[in-house]
């Protein structure tokens, strides 16, 4: 492990287990144990699985304006955020270019925090500082104060109903995007666990899956990953890494930071929901910092995401361009990953989770992802994905893994 990357408080756990471990977002995090990546991916969509992510950051907004703040920096309309709910947007520049997507946690109507990726902590509180104008509100870099787990699957709320106090009361009316709890302690609606150790529980999630995230204090956090595995032993959850969780992430049509978004116009995208768009789709609702630059019709790009007929993948970049039906080069590929739980029958996409199955198909995985192209595409249109003499044919999807289980009601889980 290089001497300059940062740990988190379950990198013994993770070394000591047998993680295959690598730098990302400047932290040495597992990308997959001795189950490896297709079973990790898989347990996600049959059961559950659990993830360190405890990389991730937090920063906090406090004070009378910390609205006013946040609302000119997030491209969410905040106004209507409720106490006890979150909701995911993108903090950009003021050319419109994507600084980090972040989740904004209402936990009253001075209290917010924003929850961002590896190493963005301190980026993102130094964005905050630098637009504050005449606001009166304080900001607070968190980075490394608190640590995280997502535990992701249909299963999830029965395991954690195991070594949760109460599970009952804090699972009733939660529905996709609350949360209740918090990591410090004297809260007024505290979320504890069986021994104590308070927690924030959010119903939130980076896999398209019925799930929660679990924010706590960096000293209780090795003892929280310990008791959630042996909570979960009868419902063979398993720690998952990040090959999986990118896998899951792709197949569910969301973004990397930085990778799929980042240094463009955040516009023309799968993501148009993270705009406080107006009803007609011509203007947002609110003002916001790369308002005007994502107003300008320049520069226009657009991404799309696709399905391969395989699981045969390409690498990205430049290097990899995409080759419409003439044989023109009209772009790159942002993200080309591998989803385990999905197949392709008489042309449509089918999960392991689809009620239609038909009898005796096979679900072998198909690679998956996202373009950046110079036009705009439609849902079926046929390309290739050329890197170098490799090739893969592949189509523009409007949608990839069917049947996903995050949003639908908590009552489906806990039974």
């Amino acid at each position: 492990m290089g001497t300059d990357l940062k740990t988190t408080p379950l990198n013994s756990w993770h070394r000591q287990s047998g993680a295959n471990m690598a730098s990302f977002g400047g932290y040495d995090m597992p990308l997959w144990y001795d189950t490896g990546v297709k079973k990790e991916h898989l347990a996600v969509l049959e059961s559950a699985g659990l993830f360190d992510t405890s990389h991730m950051a937090c920063v906090m907004v406090t004070g009378p304006d910390a609205l006013s703040l946040l609302d000119y920096c997030h491209t969410r309309d905040l106004s209507g955020l409720k106490q006890g709910r979150c909701t995911y947007g993108a903090i950009l520049n003021e050319k419109g270019h994507v600084i980090d997507d972040a989740i904004v946690y209402n936990f009253g109507p001075e209290t917010f925090m924003v929850c961002v990726n590896a190493g963005m902590g301190g980026a993102v509180t130094s964005h905050f500082m630098a637009h504050k104008q005449s606001w009166t509100a304080t900001v607070e870099d968190l980075t490394d104060q608190v640590a995280k787990v997502d535990i992701q699957g249909k299963n999830s709320a029965r395991i954690l109903s195991k070594i949760l106090r109460d599970p009952d009361t804090v699972f009733s009316a939660m529905p996709y995007f609350s949360f209740k709890g918090h990591f410090l302690k004297d809260t007024d609606q505290p979320v504890r666990l069986m021994d104590g150790t308070d927690v924030l529980l959010s119903r939130s999630g980076y896999t398209g899956e019925f799930g929660f995230e679990i924010f706590v204090a960096t000293d209780s956090v090795v003892a929280l990953w310990e008791n959630l595995l042996a909570a979960g032993k009868e419902y063979d959850l398993i720690p998952c890494g990040l090959g999986s969780r990118d896998s899951l992430r792709a197949g569910a049509g969301l973004p990397l930071s930085h990778q799929d978004i980042g240094e463009r116009k955040f516009v023309n995208h799968p993501w148009m929901f993270a705009l406080a768009m107006a009803e007609d789709g011509k203007g947002f609702t609110k003002d916001f910092l790369g308002k005007e630059a994502l107003l300008d019709s320049g520069d226009a790009h657009f991404t799309v995401p696709f399905v391969g007929e395989t699981l045969r993948k390409v690498g990205t970049g430049p290097d990899t361009q995409v080759i419409d039906a003439n044989g023109d080069s009209i772009g790159m590929v942002l993200t080309c990953a591998t989803d385990m739980g999905i197949g392709l029958h008489e042309g449509r996409i089918l999960s392991i989770a689809s009620p239609d199955l038909p009898e005796g198909f096979k679900v072998k995985g198909l690679s998956c992802g996202f373009l950046l192209v110079d036009r705009q595409l439609q849902p079926g249109e046929k390309l290739v994905l050329r890197e170098n003499k490799r090739k893969i044919n592949v189509a523009v999807a409007e949608d990839i893994r069917p049947h996903r289980t995050a949003r639908l009601k908590i009552t489906n889980f806990t039974g």
